[in-house]
C-alpha cells in the first residue's frame, strides 16, 4: 500500500473499486449471480440453480450493494445485503431471528419487542474467490483475517470485506435504522473493533455454515466512533451510494 493510501482509504478505494446500491433489474441481477457462485458453486452452501441466481425470500424486502474494480473492464468482486423488516407483519421475523431462536439472550435485546421498522440484518456478504483466497487455499470465506491488516512496516487494508460492511451500514443509515444485527464468525468482533466498531454479542453460538454468533450494533454510535483512518472510506462509501439514489431519483423525474 502505497503512503498516501495507507492515510487515506477513501482515495485507496477509489482507486481500486467502486460500491453502488443494486436499484434496478441488471444490478440486482449481478448481485444474485454473485451469491450463486459463491454460495451454490464454491461453497456448497445452497443448491445449484439452472439459471445462476441465488435468491431467497427476504431479497424482496433487502437493500443489496454490489461492490466492483474501478478499472476497465470492471469485474465483479463482491456483494451484500441489508435485510428490512416488515412492519405490518410482526410475525415475519428476519433470518437470524429464526436461526438463533433457541440462543437468544433476550435479558439483552429482545427484537421482536422493538420497533421494527428500526432494526435491519446485514446478510449473504459474497465475495467472489479471485478476491477472497489465499495461496494455498481453495475454500475460504470472506472472514477477516489478521494479516489483512499488515504489518507496521507493510500496512494493508482489507478494502473489500470492509467495503461491504460500510455499504450496508450507508444503506440502514439511509433507511433510518437504529439497530442492526448479524450472524458472524467470532474473530469478526475482534476485527471490527480495530476500527472503532462496537459489536455486541446477543446470544450463544449456533451452527450456520460454521460457527456464528448473533451480534448487534448501533448505526449513529458506529458512524460517531469511527476510527479516524476509517472515516475517508466511509465518507467516499456513503456519497457512492446515495448519488446512485439521488441519479435514479431524478432519472425517474424526467422519464
Amino acid at each position: 500500500m502505497l503512503l498516501f493510501e495507507r492515510f487515506n482509504l477513501g482515495h485507496g478505494f477509489r482507486k481500486y473499486f467502486q460500491i453502488h446500491p443494486a436499484i434496478d433489474d441488471a444490478l440486482r441481477d449481478d448481485v444474485y449471480r454473485i451469491r450463486h457462485e459463491v454460495y451454490c458453486e464454491d461453497l456448497g452452501f445452497e443448491p445449484v440453480r439452472p439459471d445462476r441466481l441465488e435468491s431467497d425470500e427476504y431479497d424482496a424486502h433487502s437493500e443489496h450493494c454490489l461492490l466492483r474494480t474501478s478499472s476497465e473492464p470492471m469485474k465483479l468482486v463482491g456483494c451484500t445485503r441489508l435485510v428490512l423488516t416488515k412492519p405490518e407483519e410482526r410475525s415475519c421475523p428476519l433470518p437470524f431471528e429464526r436461526t438463533c431462536a433457541a440462543t437468544l439472550d433476550r435479558s439483552i435485546v429482545d427484537p421482536a419487542r422493538l420497533p421494527r421498522e428500526t432494526i435491519a440484518e446485514v446478510s449473504r456478504l459474497a465475495v467472489r474467490a479471485g478476491y477472497r483466497r489465499r495461496r494455498g487455499e481453495s475454500r475460504a470465506s470472506p472472514l477477516i483475517h489478521d494479516e489483512d491488516f499488515g504489518t507496521n512496516n507493510q500496512p494493508r487494508f482489507p478494502y473489500i470485506p470492509i467495503g461491504l460492511y460500510l455499504g450496508a451500514l450507508a444503506l440502514a443509515e439511509r433507511q433510518g435504522i437504529e439497530t442492526v444485527f448479524m450472524l458472524t464468525e467470532p474473530r469478526l468482533a475482534v476485527h471490527l473493533a480495530r476500527l472503532g466498531v462496537d459489536v455486541r454479542q446477543i446470544g450463544g453460538a449456533v451452527e450456520h455454515r460454521g460457527t456464528r454468533i448473533p451480534s448487534m450494533m448501533n448505526v449513529q454510535s458506529i458512524i460517531k466512533n469511527m476510527r479516524f483512518m476509517v472515516k475517508p472510506m466511509w465518507t467516499t462509501i456513503r456519497n457512492e451510494i446515495l448519488s446512485a439514489y439521488t441519479k435514479k431519483g431524478a432519472a425517474t423525474r424526467h422519464a
